[in-house]
């Protein structure tokens, strides 16, 4: 969220990432609660302020004078009780629509509705040249006995998947290489959770606003988060900092959970698009200075770009427009990986920096070199995703018999193999 203070002093721009952002708040209606609740808690105050004061004068007063002081102190406190409704509501409503307001977009992001508005910074990698007819991903998987979607089906519904033989082993090779890689880069290595307490999409700034897309398990108040980002955003919610230990840079694994709400009939062939899935996730928090966490958005967006290198796969960079990047976000960029079978890049990395609004939500603060305690910036950014990386992976590495290229980074997480599979016939 951002400091009340700053939005009062700046509803201007406040205003203004409302609209570029698409964000439904009204920001006159939040200011108006404010100005309602200061002046609610003055009043109270100056109640209370006066009730202590009579409350010294009745050992002092006459016999004749203390009645009508003991009368008062009561009538103050009930004309205190009587406010303390609409002081609550006031409160409430306020912190609701606290959560609900943007972060400011920096300069840089383009204005946009969506992302047909993202613009293209770059590309990277030679698209491959097949002298066969290339398989898709579901082809490939079923030819070489990889998968298993229709029997996973009748287990879990649409939307699952169930990997084989090599393709298991090749999913759980790319986890670990990106595991090992972001290691090798000074990133402590986290194996977490995906069940969380409610507050923490909060903290994480998904809620309020991203509810039906999060499996909630009745009874137990739980959920599962549909990122490592989540349960480590909150690992050291509330709790004071010690500066000299930022930044803090984390690769966490875990699995993923997503109802793909408001998705009915998008990529529901193959690995795309499903409800669960594993993630290799980074997560900075660093200080609460600009320079210093654009820095860490590069370094994150680099090692995203590295671990594409290695893997041997043709990408994009795209800039998200102030639409298409989410309401915390103050920058945000997508690497999207080339999909032969579709001509087409398609989204696999997001890399978000969120100033201090993620922090303020959590409670991730430290006392600055002034001795002043302020509150921490955070970013994020995908190390990698399976199955959804395996499309471009099988894809752009696939052999006229069939069989897959294995790049050399994977190979020492499968046996040293140059090759997977069987050349079909």
């Amino acid at each position: 969220m951002l400091d009340l203070k700053f939005i009062r002093e700046n509803a201007g721009a406040v205003k203004h990432a409302v609209e570029v952002k698409g964000v439904p708040i009204d920001i006159d209606e939040l200011l108006r609660i404010d100005r309602e609740l200061v002046d609610l808690k003055q009043r109270v105050e100056a109640m209370q302020a006066e009730r202590n004061a009579n409350a010294k004068l009745v050992p002092r007063a006459t016999p004749e004078e203390r009645p009508a002081l003991i009368q008062r102190g009561k009538d103050l406190a009930e004309e205190i009780k009587a406010l303390d409704p609409a002081l609550r509501a006031h409160e409430d409503n306020l912190k609701q629509l606290l959560l609900r307001v943007p972060n400011i977009p920096h300069a840089s992001v383009p204005v946009g509705k969506d992302d047909n508005d993202n613009v293209e910074l770059r590309r990277e990698g030679q698209l491959p040249a097949f002298e066969f007819t290339p398989r898709d991903q579901v082809d490939l998987l079923e030819s070489q006995g990889w998968s298993d979607f229709e029997r996973v089906a009748r287990v879990s519904g649409s939307r699952s998947y169930l990997l084989k033989g090599e393709g298991a082993l090749l999913e759980m090779a790319v986890q670990m290489f990106a595991m090992s890689f972001l290691a090798g880069r000074g990133f402590t290595p986290l194996s977490t959770t995906a069940l969380v307490r409610p507050e923490t999409l909060v903290n994480s700034g998904h809620f309020p606003g991203d509810e039906e897309s999060v499996y909630k398990l009745e009874g137990d108040e739980l959920m599962l988060a549909g990122t490592a980002e989540v349960p480590v955003n909150s690992l050291y919610a509330g709790e004071q900092l010690n500066a000299e230990q930022l930044p803090m840079a984390f690769s966490a694994i875990s699995g993923a959970f997503r109802r793909e709400a408001g998705s009915a009939g998008r990529d529901v062939r193959g690995l795309i698009r499903v409800h669960e899935f594993r993630k290799v996730e980074q997560y900075v928090i660093c200080r609460a200075d600009e320079q210093e966490g654009l820095k860490w958005f590069e370094t994150l967006l680099g090692n995203a770009e590295a671990i594409l290198q290695a893997l041997e796969l043709p990408y994009r960079v795209v800039q998200n427009c102030t639409g298409d990047m989410g309401a915390g976000k103050v920058l945000m960029y997508d690497i999207e990986t080339w999909v032969p079978s579709e001509a087409k890049y398609r989204e696999t990395h997001s890399c978000s920096y969120l100033g201090d609004w993620q922090a303020r939500r959590t409670g991730l603060r430290y006392r600055d070199e002034t001795g002043k305690m302020v509150y921490a910036h955070t970013l994020n950014n995908t190390g990698i995703a399976t199955p959804r990386i395996l499309v471009p992976l099988l894809e752009n590495h696939q052999r006229a018999d069939g069989t897959i290229h294995v790049p050399g980074a994977l190979r020492p997480y499968l046996g040293g193999r140059a090759v997977l599979g069987q050349p079909i016939r």
